[in-house]
């Protein structure tokens, strides 16, 4: 019995693609090629994963999990004799308890679905990034994703009570834990938030909710220094009391982008200022909330932190102010960007931005360069766009300029995309060596054969 033959006995023949179909669909974001896979599997349900996974196990095939492919590091990336394992058939929201605050969903639910349905029960989901319409929950947990508002709610691992996950040889391992304290041992479910499918496959999870927020003020601040911007965080967080949920900087080369034909948006500030600010605050109190952070603003302006402000006064003009931060799309038009993601104290972004503006300009010549990122939290977006037909050959100088300087102070080579094929070459920069020997003492103890998702993060057993 050929392959496909076989694994359409465990999941049917709605849940196989051959090659020829998986070849006709998108490697994912920003991306122009088209996956490969000597076969793509789609379980239904956690006790097929279980046995596609033995079988693979058994015969020694590579397994790639793949999510909604809206990864900026390669880390799905699948080749021609790989098996690609895919949970868009396990879309289900099993269960949302509105009293203990909890939601039981398969791995294959979006982040937008999810976010909708608990919408309906007064309830909230606080992760949010640009992709959630595609993201699904089990990629957003395998890479411990963090999105628009960590200042407030951390990563999604802070989000995750419980997990069920199917390890390489499809042992199902059952941590569906709904308890906010749960001090019984090993926490397991770390294992496997971050691990990026290296360890084992998130069939399904149990998410912490929130009581959805009642205010969502927004604006959009102008600020003439980056010591301003520093302080402005500072000065809003102590003034809402809690509230501040996001903090997102721009720098005047995106925000001219984002406001600029052919973007859509259009510029609710002058775009002549040195740094721009979409800050949020959420809260309980429709006028209350928003008098306060009214006056924080007004406060800020009277003491020449921000210049100039747009404070948005509907939904509409919320979503629009968002909209700007997450047109991130326009990098790739008229060239090829090379996306960073990294994460360094506040206090080093002035000095480090600068000193790699300079670097880049005398070592590479002719370039684009956007910075952006979700200040509050330390994390900075930087996109350095060439000739495509410099990519290849200017990439490892631009990845040395800007991952090299990270060393000196202990900064993140990856604040929340993750580490896959691309970052896997700088992780010692981040992590000292006798942790990623312990990464590797992981990876063999739960996937001895080396067949889930090999070569990402850490080398597979030998």
């Amino acid at each position: 019995m050929e392959l496909n033959d076989e694994l359409r006995a465990i999941v049917g023949d709605a849940g196989v693609l051959d090659a020829a179909a998986v070849s006709e669909r998108s490697a994912g974001f920003m991306r122009l090629d088209n996956l490969r896979a000597r076969v793509l599997v789609r379980p239904a349900d956690t006790e097929e994963v279980s046995r596609v996974l033995g079988f693979c196990h058994r015969r020694g095939l590579a397994v790639v999990t793949q999510g909604g492919l809206t990864g900026l590091v390669h880390g799905a990336e699948a080749g021609a004799a790989d098996v690609i394992l895919s949970l868009e058939r396990m879309r289900g929201i099993e269960a949302i308890d509105p009293m203990q605050r909890t939601a039981t969903v398969q791995g294959g639910v979006t982040l937008q679905a999810l976010q909708e349905a608990v919408d309906q029960h007064d309830l909230s989901f606080p992760l949010d990034l640009g992709a959630r319409g595609a993201a699904t929950l089990g990629g957003i947990a395998a890479t411990n994703a963090g999105g628009n508002r960590v200042l407030r709610y951390g990563m999604v691992r802070d989000m995750i009570l419980g997990l069920e996950v199917v390890l390489a040889d499809g042992t199902i391992i059952d941590s569906l834990n709904q308890l906010l304290k749960n001090n019984t041992g090993y926490d397991l479910k770390q294992w496997f938030i971050g691990s990026e499918g290296t360890l084992g496959v998130i069939t399904r999870l149990v998410l912490r909710l929130r009581e959805r927020p009642r205010s969502q003020d927004v604006a959009l601040a102008a600020l003439p220094s980056f010591e301003a911007v520093a302080r402005f965080l500072k000065h809003m967080d102590a003034s809402m009391g809690g509230r501040l949920s996001a903090f997102e900087v721009m720098w005047p080369s995106f925000y001219r982008l984002v406001t600029t034909p052919p973007a859509k948006g259009k510029p609710p500030v002058a775009a002549d200022h040195a740094f721009y600010v979409l800050v949020e605050s959420q809260g309980a109190d429709i006028e209350r909330d928003s008098a306060r952070f009214g006056e924080a603003l007004e406060a800020a302006a009277v003491s020449g932190l921000v210049v100039d402000a747009a404070i948005a006064k509907c939904q509409d003009e919320c979503n629009a102010l968002w909209s700007l931060r997450d047109d991130v799309g326009l990098v790739a038009i008229g060239g090829a960007p090379i996306i960073f993601d990294i994460s360094l104290p506040i206090a080093r972004m002035q000095s480090y931005t600068e000193n790699l503006a300079k670097a880049l300009q005398q070592d590479i010549g002719e370039h684009r360069l956007w910075i952006f990122g979700h200040l509050g939290d330390g994390n900075l977006h930087l996109i350095v766009q060439v000739k495509p037909e410099d990519h290849a050959r200017l990439r490892p100088k631009i990845e040395a300029l800007a991952y090299g300087p990270l060393a000196a102070f202990r900064g993140a080579v990856s604040a929340e995309h993750g580490i896959g094929l691309e970052k896997k070459p700088w992780l010692s920069i981040s992590r000292g060596e006798q942790e990623i020997a312990l990464m590797r003492r992981m990876k063999r103890a739960l996937d001895p054969n080396g067949v889930l998702n090999p070569g990402k993060l850490v080398d597979s057993p030998a």
